[in-house]
C-alpha cells in the first residue's frame, strides 16, 4: 500500500531533529507540503527544509515556543496571512526532564506540561477551529510515548503529560468526529533519538531488555504510522493510541 498525501498540507511541529524531522519527511515523500516549527537550533531546522525540499515540496519553517499561547496565534495569523491551509497536524514537540518525583520542582514540572501537553491543546484548538470553519476532513495526529500508559520512574511529569494528551486526544476525536475529522495519537517507545542518548547507560539497558524485539525503534518506523494516521486510508481510525514500541508494551 502506497500512501498518498499528494494536495495537502502538514503542520508538523517541533520538526528540527529526530522524530519531527522524519516526519516530515514522510509526509512530504508521501506529496504534501509541509509546515513546521522549530525553537531552539535554526541550523537543524534547515536541514530539515533542505530535506524536504529535495522531494519537490513546498516548506515553511517558523520558529515557535508551543507551550506559549500569543506564539501559537502569530504562529497562525502567519499561516492565515499566507493563505496556507492546515490539513493535517502532528503534534510532535515535547521536551523529557529525567528526575525523581521528590528532585522534580515545580516550575520544572509547570514548564514540561506547558510543552507536551498545553502546546498540543493549544495547537490542537487553532487547528480544529480553522477545520471546523472550513468543513476540512482533516487529520491530527498527537505524539504520545509508551510511558503515559506503562509510566516509568524518574519520569513522573513526562508520563503525566503523555497521558493527559492520550485523553485530550480521545476527547476531540469525539468533539469532532461527527465533521469527519479524526483525532489520533501515536505512542513510541525506545525510539533512538536525541531524546533517548541523554538517558544513563544502566537505565538504556534496562528498557532495552523490556523489548521482546530486542532493539531500538527508528525514528522512521514512527514516522511511517504517522502517515497513515493522516491518510485516506486510516480514514475510519479515530480515538486511539497506535503503539509503536517493539511489545514493550502491549495493549
Amino acid at each position: 500500500m502506497k500512501i498518498s498525501l499528494k494536495g495537502k498540507t502538514a503542520l508538523v511541529t517541533g520538526a528540527s531533529r529526530g522524530i519531527g524531522r522524519a516526519i516530515a519527511i514522510a509526509m512530504a515523500e508521501a506529496g504534501a507540503d509541509i509546515v513546521f516549527t522549530y525553537n531552539n537550533s535554526k541550523d537543524a531546522a534547515e536541514k530539515t527544509r533542505e530535506n524536504i525540499i529535495d522531494h519537490g515540496n513546498m516548506v515553511t519553517a517558523i520558529k515557535a515556543e508551543i507551550s506559549d499561547e500569543r506564539t501559537i496565534l502569530d504562529l497562525f495569523d502567519e499561516i492565515d496571512k499566507q493563505k496556507i491551509q492546515i490539513d493535517i497536524l502532528v503534534n510532535n514537540a515535547g521536551v523529557i526532564l529525567e528526575k525523581p518525583t521528590l528532585e522534580t520542582t515545580a516550575a520544572e514540572f509547570d514548564h514540561l506540561m506547558g510543552i507536551n501537553l498545553r502546546g498540543t491543546f493549544l495547537t490542537g484548538r487553532e487547528v480544529l477551529k480553522r477545520m471546523k470553519a472550513k468543513g476540512i476532513e482533516g487529520r491530527i495526529i498527537n505524539i504520545s510515548s509508551v510511558v503515559g500508559s506503562m509510566g516509568n520512574a524518574g519520569q513522573v511529569n513526562y508520563a503525566a503529560a503523555k497521558a493527559g494528551l492520550e485523553g485530550m486526544t480521545r476527547a476531540m476525536a469525539r468533539e469532532f468526529g461527527s465533521r469527519a475529522i479524526t483525532v489520533n495519537a501515536v505512542a513510541p517507545g525506545f525510539i533512538e533519538t536525541d531524546m533517548t542518548h541523554v538517558l544513563p547507560e544502566a537505565q538504556k539497558e534496562a528498557l532495552l531488555s523490556q523489548v521482546p524485539l530486542g532493539r531500538l525503534g527508528s525514528a522512521e518506523e514512527v514516522a511511517g504510522t504517522v502517515a497513515f494516521l493522516a491518510s485516506e486510508e486510516a480514514s475510519y481510525v479515530t480515538g486511539t493510541t497506535l503503539h509503536v514500541n517493539g511489545g514493550m508494551y502491549m495493549a
